[in-house]
């Protein structure tokens, strides 16, 4: 038998975005980063003349607080103008199919039944989910928004809302280097747009288009059976639409979501085995390149260079265990009169078993959430590794947002350290007192206190016990995936949930939100705090953060909290549903 060419897929995968990540994270450092004799000159000419556009004259100095309330203030404008474009649809341009409002989408019940009519949870869902960079959809795209509602509320929001991110992480950055500015919030949005996601879309798009994807205003398409049954049958409706705009920029802004229900799994979103590959390498090469410009701004490549290889160890890993367990068979088609092969049910025939744990395992490991087979079919163990991902929220993650939720994990790694030699911890040459310590461990525990309340209270009530679509562990997986992809910005689901009711819209709004800015603002005060603080001299005894003692430290950090903290629900949930489907 013939080698198996799906097998370099995976390292196809891994490899294009790491050797990508290099010369986009150094373009992303002179872009986005300019010196102060360039500010404003040359290419920085270009988002400068536009904020001065809408009334900045010149770049403010913001500090950590000033910064905190114009990124709370740009995403409360987001929400309250991308609600009333939903609503209000029906009246707007571009809605050749003629959609109604997505409030008057309704709902079914824990029973099943349906309840048509307004339903301003889904609005509001809908709104915190694409907001925070989540792209959770309770909703079907190409049944439910019209091309405005795409165009100018979902794709907009998967540009400005990663920008956002990004620029958060800019201005720790300078907090951590000592900066006596952390700079300017919406010169630094206008700059990620300009310089990173306008140019990167446009090019991608083309090249999905080139690939047989759609990019079109006109609307449906009804077609008639090739067979001369026409007559005996209604014809089938097809949907199209601006397909490309929004697939290129759902994967480079690691948002995820999807034009179509089926998401990267519908030929439309996904027509070939390149447009697969291009995606996929979408989804993590961002915030592979964000570490890269980390090294460079902080002047510490080999910190940056820890940092990214550990993420990228706990990516590999997912990779390998998910790749392993999802080509076995089913525990479904043991007994059965069938070939035994890889696991296929809720898989793309075209891209298949291997090409399908692949991504299912890095677009979990970023905030993407964007998916080409149907996780819910995922083997119990594929299915925890791309559960584990979402729950660690450290692997790689989302743009900006991955460093900033591994920075808290690298100060309690060094305070661990410093309790263990007995001097006061050091991170970047300033001191990591109780203040920091206690910033650090708030936004650790946010991220297990809202998925496990929230999975127990749902698992325990019919607001959710009555919306799985299977008993015993594996209901208690999809709500316990429900939660973490929330929590994580993620977006995907085991999507055998019922999950488009008034309690999950309500409840997995609240998660949305408090996993998205908590998480963020938190490590912008820390690192203001860091700021303000004196470099101190390093001795024989200072803990170095760029070798691999340290890397072993960090990933260790990782793994033992997030045991602590989720193995007791990963054991009820995929690891019982594995120990169940085993042979007696």
């Amino acid at each position: 038998m013939g080698f198996n060419l799906a097998w370099l897929h995976p390292f196809w995968a891994l490899g294009l975005p790491i050797a990508l990540s290099f010369p986009i994270g150094w373009s992303m450092f002179r872009s986005l980063d300019p010196a102060p004799d360039r500010v404003g000159r040359g290419l920085d000419a270009l988002p400068m003349f536009l904020c001065r556009l809408l009334g900045r004259r010149k770049p403010a100095e913001m500090d950590w607080k000033r910064y905190a309330l114009a990124f709370l203030a740009f995403n409360m404008a987001l929400f309250v103008l991308t609600f009333g474009l939903l609503y209000a649809q029906q009246y707007l341009p571009l809605n050749p199919d003629g959609k109604g409002s997505l409030g008057a989408l309704g709902y079914k019940d824990a029973a099943g039944v349906d309840h048509p009519g307004a339903d301003t949870g889904v609005v509001f869902n809908t709104i915190c989910s694409f907001v925070t960079n989540t792209n959770l959809q309770h909703y079907s795209g190409e049944q439910h928004l019209s091309y405005f509602s795409q165009m100018g509320g979902i794709v907009w929001l998967q540009f400005v809302t990663p920008a956002a991110g990004l620029a958060v992480m800019l201005a720790v950055i300078r907090g951590l280097r000592g900066d006596k500015t952390m700079g300017d919030f919406y010169v630094d949005l206008m700059r990620i747009l300009v310089f990173v996601f306008l140019p990167l879309c446009v090019i991608l798009a083309l090249v999905l288009v080139a690939n047989g994807m759609p990019m079109t205003f006109e609307g449906a398409v009804k077609a008639s059976p090739l067979d001369g049954a026409a007559a005996k049958m209604d014809t089938q409706t097809i949907c199209r639409g601006p397909v490309a705009a929004l697939a290129a920029v759902k994967q480079i802004g690691t948002n995820g979501g999807g034009f179509f229900g089926p998401n990267s799994a519908h030929p439309y979103e996904n027509p070939s085995v390149w447009s697969n590959l291009i995606e996929i390498t979408e989804i993590v090469v961002l915030p592979m390149a964000s570490l890269v410009m980390l090294g460079l701004m902080l002047k510490n490549r080999a910190h940056a260079a820890v940092i990214y290889g550990a993420m990228l160890a706990f990516l590999v890993v997912g990779v390998v265990l998910a790749v392993h367990y999802e080509v076995q068979p089913s525990a479904a088609t043991e007994n059965l009169a069938v070939v035994q092969g890889p696991n296929m049910e809720g898989k793309e025939v075209r891209a298949g078993a291997i090409s399908g744990a692949t991504w299912a395992a890095m677009t979990t490991a970023t905030s993407n959430g964007s998916v080409n087979s149907m996780h819910d079919s995922l083997n119990p163990i594929a299915g925890m590794v791309a559960m584990s991902n979402l729950m660690l929220n450290v692997v790689f993650s989302g743009i900006g947002a991955g460093f900033l939720n591994m920075l808290m994990y690298i100060i309690v790694a060094v305070f661990l350290a410093g309790l263990m030699v007995g001097r006061t911890p050091e991170y970047l040459g300033k001191k990591v007192e109780a203040k920091e310590v206690k910033l650090a461990m708030m936004a650790i525990l946010l991220h297990p206190l809202l998925i496990l309340a929230g999975a127990g209270l749902f698992a325990a009530t019919d607001w959710g016990a009555k919306t799985t679509a299977n008993p015993g562990p594996h209901g208690f997986s999809e709500i316990l995936y429900e939660f973490s992809s929330a929590c994580a910005n993620n977006g995907s689901g085991f999507e055998g949930l019922g999950d488009n009711t008034p309690a999950w819209n309500v409840a997995t709004g609240f998660v949305l939100l408090m996993g998205r800015f908590p998480p963020i603002l938190l490590p912008l005060a820390l690192a203001g705090c860091l700021a303000t603080k004196k470099l101190v001299p390093q001795t024989a005894g200072t803990l170095k953060t760029d070798n691999l003692t340290f890397f072993g430290m960090l990933v260790g950090t990782v793994l033992l909290v997030g045991a602590l903290s989720f193995m007791p629900a990963l054991v009820l949930g995929p690891v019982a549903d594995h120990l169940m489907a085993m042979k007696p």
